[in-house]
């Protein structure tokens, strides 16, 4: 359980499909920071090439 209050502006909350929202780590930190959490995206990690 979490509670946040905001000094100014909304929450932007996700739609209810099935009865529950669903937010990945990333997006619920940046909602609960006060972000719009649908600009959150994962990065593209790549791994480093191996010498030979």
């Amino acid at each position: 359980m979490a509670y946040k209050r905001l000094e100014e502006s909304t929450f932007t909350w996700p739609a209810i499909r099935d009865g529950a929202m669903t937010l990945n780590r990333a997006q619920f930190e940046a909602l609960f920071a006060g972000l719009d959490w649908r600009r959150v995206r994962s990065l593209e990690v790549r791994r480093p090439a191996v010498a030979e």
